[in-house]
């Protein structure tokens, strides 16, 4: 995730509404970008699933602003094989029903591949909608480990993919972060039992705890709708644990916080990628000051290709890029490679043929990108490497790798 500080994507539907045609409701928003591959006319349909609307329309703004601004880039570039890249962004609403709804759509408009979606549950029900497509799909975002390998048969999706961390790999390293750089000897945690991504770093912040004697002196959980966590506070600072771990998205954490400080709780919060955005939506940042998460991008890295992004992103959409862009952006390069090699054997798009290339490509990605060096291990999830970023001075700060 961009170092969050850069979380300033105060882009609000009425300014999506402004860049982005159809924006609304689940009217595709088509648009090929200019040079002479678009002059040519020949493109190749790429779709783009994000929630441009509801509680998650920020990271769905941020991720699908970058995979156009990727695209665009290739299609400025003379595109791949002289064609264009046409992109068509549909807005999901951040519902899963929604997204299958986008995705069939995707499907009858003839897409080779699509980039999204942005949020676990949406993504999931699209995974499960597109195998028998055998649909590229490369989520910049959803985290669960659901997303690329089904549960009930401990089946690999073949073609889904992420360049996001999974949850069990955030859950772990903040247990280890946690023990090994904070001190800690005791640790709380305090999750939402309806959202997939919450349970699913807390069931791994658990387990690495119990192997590395991180020990877990009180486990509450909250309903998605609360708004009222003080009991559960309450519980947690009776037994003074040393950090606590808070795994859910920005806008409980907001919630959760000050009243964390009204309960006398002085634990070291923790979070995973989903705090990003915590202080622009909370009144006080000293209210999550020393909190730590984990994340998959810093802006605070001064290397060339991170530099780029940067200032990219910025003269497009005048705002920063959050760590959900700087993903996708990389989610929307890994495909456009791969695109290349469908092209260069000759295939045309939206075939089977053509599909399956671009799957074999991806699984054998390995190659520098914005937010890092990417393989993909055997449950097509990328190995590389985790920033964490802590909260100090009211700002998104780059602490360490680990």
């Amino acid at each position: 995730m961009k170092r969050n500080h850069l979380l300033s994507l105060a882009l609000s539907a009425a300014v999506c509404a402004g860049m982005l045609t159809g924006c609304n409701g689940g009217t595709p928003s088509s648009s090929t970008a200019g040079g002479s591959a678009a002059a040519s006319g020949d493109t190749i349909k790429v779709g783009i699933l994000a929630p441009l609307t509801g509680d998650a329309a920020q990271y769905g703004i941020a991720a699908s602003n970058a995979a156009k601004l990727y695209f665009d880039q290739v299609n400025t570039s003379g595109g791949i094989n002289g064609k264009s890249i046409e992109y068509i962004l549909l807005d999901e609403k951040g519902q899963a029903a929604d997204a299958v709804v986008a995705y069939n759509s995707l499907l009858e408009q003839g897409v080779t591949a699509i980039v999204g979606d942005v949020t676990t549950a949406p993504t999931i029900a699209v995974a499960v909608e597109s195998a028998s497509a055998n649909m590229p799909l490369i989520t910049g975002s959803a985290t669960a480990a659901a997303v690329t390998v089904d549960p009930d048969t401990n089946t690999v999706r073949s073609n889904v993919f992420r360049s996001c961390f999974i949850d069990p790999f955030q859950g772990e390293k903040m247990a280890s972060f946690s023990k090994e750089k904070l001190g800690a000897k005791t640790a709380a945690v305090l999750f939402n039992s309806n959202i997939d991504y919450s349970v699913g770093l807390k069931d791994a912040f658990i387990a690495k705890a119990q192997e590395i004697g991180l020990e877990v002196v009180a486990t509450e959980s909250y309903a998605d709708k609360d708004s009222d966590f003080k009991s559960q506070l309450t519980n947690i600072n009776a037994k003074a644990p040393d950090v606590l771990f808070c795994p859910d998205y920005y806008q409980k954490v907001a919630l959760i916080a000050p009243q964390a400080k009204e309960v006398g709780l002085t634990a070291t919060f923790v979070g995973g990628d989903g705090w990003d955005g915590a202080i622009e939506a909370i009144n006080d940042s000293a209210m999550i000051e020393g909190a730590y998460y984990c994340s998959g991008f810093s802006a605070d890295d001064t290397s060339e290709a991170v530099q780029k992004f940067l200032s990219d992103y910025k003269a497009a959409y005048n705002s920063d890029p959050n760590m959900f862009a700087a993903t996708t952006y990389d989610a929307a390069a890994i495909l456009a490679d791969a695109i290349k090699s469908a092209e260069e054997a000759g295939l045309t798009p939206a075939t089977d043929e053509y599909k399956a290339a671009i799957v074999s490509a991806i699984s054998a990605t390995n190659k520098d990108y914005v937010t890092g060096h990417f393989t993909f291990d055997s449950n097509n999830d990328p190995v590389k490497d985790a920033v964490i970023i802590k909260i100090a001075g009211g700002k998104y700060t780059f602490d360490c790798k680990f």
